[in-house]
C-alpha cells in the first residue's frame, strides 16, 4: 500500500510539473480557433470589430472565419468536427438537444437580440403597411430556421394568416435567396444587411420594413459548441468570450462610421458609405447585445416563437443549452 501511495505521488508530482510546464509553453502562443458564421453579414459588427481591432489577438486567438451558408450546416459543421464553434440562432442548439445527442451543443455567447433582416419589396410602397402582404409571395429562408419562424410569428401578430393571406416559398437555399429575388423569383424577401441595401441599391428591391423591429427582442445570433469542446477548451472559450465582450462594447460606445471603418476589411467589396447606412440602422433598431450573457427569458421567447411556429414539440431546458459561464466571467 506505502509503495502505491508512493508510485501515486510521484505520478502526481509528475502530473503537475507537466502541468506547469504545458501552460509555460502556451503562453505567447497563438490559437487557430474554426468559426464558421450563418452568413456573412454587418449584423454581426461585434465579431468583426474583435477580430479588426485585434481583440482575439490579444486573447491569443486567430479567427479562420468560414460562411456557413445556414443554421443547419453550420450545426452540421459543428457536430463533424469541422469547425470549433458555430455562430447561428439558437434554436440549431435546441434542436439538437431535442434529440437526444449526448454530446449536444451548448450556447454560451450572444451577439444579437433582434431579427437583422429586412423585408425588401419588388414594388415601391410610399407607406407600406403589413396588409399590403395580402396575396404575397415572401423568400422567407429555411423552414425551422429563426428568419422564417420569426417572420411567420411578425405576421401573425399583424392579424396575416400563413397559406391564406399570405405565402411562403422556402424552397430557396438561404444564401441563394437575394439572387433568386433579383431574378424574378417572390414578391418579397428577406436579406441581412449589406445584401439588403445592395439590392435596393441596384434598383432590383426596397426595403419596406425591419423584421427585428416588429418582433422584438429574441436571442436571435450566438456562438455556441459542443459541450465536450467547451469542457477541454473552457480557457479558450473564455478567453474568446472576452475578445468578443471588448467587440461588443466597442460598438456600444462608438459612432455608425466608426463601426464602417472598424469593420470594413472584412467587408472589402462593400463601399463605405453602404457600411455607414447599414451601421446606422442596425443602430437604430438596438440590434446589438452589448454582453454576452444570454437571459433566461429571452431563451424562453424564442421557444415560444418556435412553438407558434409549429417546429417545437417539447422545450429544452434553459440550464442545459445555454451556458452563461463565460459570458458573466467575462462581464465581470
Amino acid at each position: 500500500m506505502k509503495k502505491f501511495m508512493k508510485i501515486v505521488s510521484i505520478v502526481s508530482v509528475l502530473a503537475l510539473m507537466a502541468t506547469v510546464f504545458t501552460g509555460c509553453q502556451k503562453k505567447g502562443e497563438v490559437t487557430t480557433l474554426k468559426v464558421s458564421e450563418v452568413t456573412h453579414s454587418v449584423f454581426y459588427a461585434p465579431q468583426y470589430v474583435a477580430i479588426n481591432r485585434g481583440f482575439f489577438e490579444e486573447e491569443g486567438i486567430e479567427i479562420e472565419l468560414i460562411n456557413g451558408g445556414g443554421a443547419d450546416k453550420v450545426m452540421t459543421a459543428v457536430l463533424s468536427g469541422g469547425v470549433d464553434i458555430g455562430f447561428a440562432g439558437p434554436e440549431a442548439s435546441i434542436y439538437v438537444y431535442n434529440e437526444g445527442k449526448e454530446n449536444y451543443c451548448q450556447v454560451f455567447a450572444q451577439v444579437t437580440k433582434r431579427d437583422g433582416s429586412f423585408l425588401i419589396s419588388r414594388e415601391k410602397y410610399d407607406d407600406f403597411k403589413w396588409e399590403d402582404l395580402q396575396g404575397k409571395v415572401i423568400l422567407p429562408g429555411r423552414k425551422g430556421g429563426v428568419p422564417y419562424m420569426t417572420l411567420l410569428y411578425v405576421i401573425s401578430q399583424k392579424g396575416l394568416e400563413l397559406n391564406k393571406d399570405v405565402f411562403f416559398n422556402d424552397t430557396i437555399q438561404f444564401d441563394l435567396m437575394a439572387s433568386s429575388f433579383t431574378n424574378g423569383i417572390g414578391d418579397f424577401v428577406t436579406a441581412f444587411e449589406p445584401v439588403a441595401t445592395s439590392i435596393e441599391e441596384s434598383g432590383k428591391g426596397y426595403i419596406v420594413a425591419s423584421v427585428g423591429e416588429e418582433s422584438g427582442e429574441i436571442p436571435y445570433t450566438a456562438y455556441f459548441a459542443t459541450k465536450d469542446y467547451i469542457e477541454k477548451n473552457s480557457d479558450l472559450i473564455e478567453r474568446f468570450t472576452r475578445a468578443l465582450y471588448k467587440g461588443q462594447l466597442w460598438v456600444r460606445d462608438h459612432t455608425a462610421i466608426e463601426i464602417a471603418h472598424a469593420i470594413a476589411p472584412s467587408f472589402p467589396d462593400t463601399d463605405i458609405a453602404i457600411l455607414e447606412k447599414v451601421a446606422e440602422r442596425y443602430k437604430n433598431i438596438d440590434a446589438w447585445c452589448d454582453n454576452p450573457v444570454l437571459k433566461e427569458a429571452s431563451f424562453e421567447k424564442l421557444q415560444t416563437v418556435m412553438s407558434a411556429a409549429g417546429e417545437l414539440k417539447q422545450k429544452a431546458p434553459y440550464a442545459y443549452v445555454v451556458n452563461n459561464t463565460f459570458a458573466e466571467k467575462a462581464v465581470k
